[in-house]
């Protein structure tokens, strides 16, 4: 891996974001795991699952779940996820390579890929990571794959205030130009994350489709309750979140509204 990215994530900061500001793309990722995956039980790799988020939630609804993830502390972080649920844990949680599975053909029912893609920034890499999801899924099983749209940085840099500063402006300007994403200041910026690749939707389309995969669906994640003024009460009222889950499903697939959501989901068909 890049060591800007080992760097990044040996912060701890991904199991933080998903509970605080991130948190908007943990409630609807999860809303899009609940419509979109077989019924439990089926066997779940989750390929480059961070701490475990969504592997130990679908370890609860019975799943069986074998996660794995190139960054030591995150294995460490879902091994202690799993521990903490001893009724349901993950079937593993090891170290692994995304385009490299040790997984065997046709063994499994679903793929996650909801971190690889952001940070195989040469193509042939994200190639091989999908072709990989495609040979170990069984005939009929489904692959999500999440991926960062190019437009990210500057709906999140305009929200957060990001652009008082002059310098991530000029960061802005280059993932524009050419989708490939770099923090010169990883270590005192971290909230301007690691080296990445950021799609137009059009890409991951593309990418899907080129690994064999039928394409089920491609919708945004946060979508439009990423314009929220404050999210944070939403997802803690049963009605809210359910009325805030309805209002950006309707517009989901809308394409002339998926490069302004900050995360897009890709889902395919073996």
């Amino acid at each position: 891996m890049d060591p800007d990215i080992l760097t990044h994530y040996a912060m701890g900061v991904e199991e933080e974001r998903l509970s605080t500001w991130g948190r908007l793309e943990r409630e609807r990722t999860l809303d899009l795991l609940g419509r979109f995956l077989p019924a439990a039980p089926a066997t779940v790799l989750d390929v480059g699952g961070g701490p475990g988020v969504y592997a130990v939630h679908l370890a609860r609804a019975r799943y069986d779940v074998h996660l794995i993830d190139p960054v030591p502390l995150h294995v460490d972080q879902a091994r202690a996820a799993s521990a903490a649920q001893p009724d349901a844990p993950l079937g593993s949680a090891d170290l692994g390579d995304a385009r490299a599975l040790a997984a065997g053909d046709r063994s499994v029912d679903v793929v996650l890929l909801l971190g690889p893609l952001y940070h195989l920034v040469d193509p042939e890499d994200r190639r091989r990571a999908l072709r990989e999801a495609r040979r170990v899924l069984r005939p009929g099983g489904v692959m999500l794959a999440a991926a960062i749209s190019r437009f990210a940085p500057t709906i999140d840099g305009l929200a957060n205030d990001a652009f008082r500063d002059p310098e991530f402006e000029a960061v802005v300007e280059a993932d524009l130009r050419r989708g490939h994403h770099r923090n010169p200041e990883l270590t005192g910026r971290p909230e301007w994350f690691t080296t990445a690749y950021f799609r137009l939707p059009d890409e991951l389309a593309a990418e899907v489709r080129d690994a064999g995969f039928a394409l089920e669906a491609l919708v945004a994640v946060e979508g439009a309750g990423r314009f929220l003024a404050d999210p944070a009460p939403w997802p803690d009222d049963p009605e809210l979140r359910s009325r805030l889950m309805r209002a950006i499903a309707r517009v989901e697939s809308e394409p002339s509204l998926l490069g302004a959501s900050p995360h897009l989901l890709a889902v395919g068909r073996a």
